[in-house]
C-alpha cells in the first residue's frame, strides 16, 4: 500500500516477488551454455531445465536480431580459395 501511495506502482496492482527457481535459473543461463549444464549434471529436473531453457534466450528486439545474424567466422565455401567469389 505504502508503495502505491508514493506512486512506485499502479494503483489496485501488486508486483509478486520472482521465484527462487527464476533467479537461479536466471542465474546459470547468463554464466553457461545449456549444454554444459546437460553434460555437467547427471539429472535436472524437467522444471528447472524448463527455466533454464528460458532464460537461455535473449529478452529483446535487438538482441534476438543480433544473435540471429551472429556469423560463425565460418567462411562462405564459394568465397574461399579457388572459389567464385
Amino acid at each position: 500500500a505504502a508503495a502505491a501511495t508514493l506512486g512506485l506502482l499502479p494503483l489496485g496492482k501488486t508486483q509478486s516477488p520472482e521465484s527462487l527457481l527464476d533467479i537461479a535459473a536466471r542465474r546459470v543461463a547468463e554464466k553457461w551454455p545449456f549444454q554444459r549444464v546437460e553434460e555437467r549434471f547427471e539429472r535436472i529436473p524437467e522444471p528447472v531445465q524448463r527455466r533454464i531453457v528460458y532464460w537461455s534466450f535473449p529478452r529483446s528486439e535487438r538482441e534476438i536480431c543480433m544473435y540471429s545474424s551472429f556469423n560463425t567466422g565460418a567462411e562462405d565455401p564459394a568465397a574461399g580459395p579457388g572459389g567464385a567469389a
